[in-house]
């Protein structure tokens, strides 16, 4: 369904240490360069920064949610951790389980360097 998610950002640079910190916890290699925006490839799906390109400052979306798949408990916690460490800032509620419509999800929700909201959900197996 989509092609690519891109989110504006003020400070490229520091951006890019914010999410090559974070996106690594999940083997993702660094973002590498094309003009004024650095894209993360993954499975086939592609994650990428710029600075505005009409000159306007980067803002967030309010009620908008980047989610990044975690493999397990221990990623999302390592990849919530490495944002915090790199200028992110918690939002909701702490890492943990919540329950839902779909079932139980792992999910660590940030807010990045310029207040966009990212998550990472991890889906445990079900019982059997």
């Amino acid at each position: 369904m989509f092609s690519h998610v891109m989110v504006g950002v003020n400070d490229l640079e520091k951006s890019k240490a914010f999410y090559d910190a974070l996106l690594g916890t999940l083997g993702i290699a660094p973002g590498f360069a094309n003009k004024n925006r650095y894209f993360y490839r993954s499975g086939g799906n592609t994650f990428a920064i710029t600075t505005p390109i009409n000159g306007d400052s980067a803002c967030h979306g309010n009620g908008s949610t980047l989610g990044f798949t975690a493999q397990s408990i221990e990623q999302a916690d390592a990849w919530h951790a490495a944002g915090i460490a790199n200028g992110g800032t918690p939002c909701e509620d702490p890492p943990g389980f919540r329950e839902g419509p779909g079932g139980t999800l792992y999910l660590a929700y940030l807010r990045d360097p310029d207040g966009n909201k990212i998550c990472a959900l991890h889906r445990p197996p079900k019982a059997a």
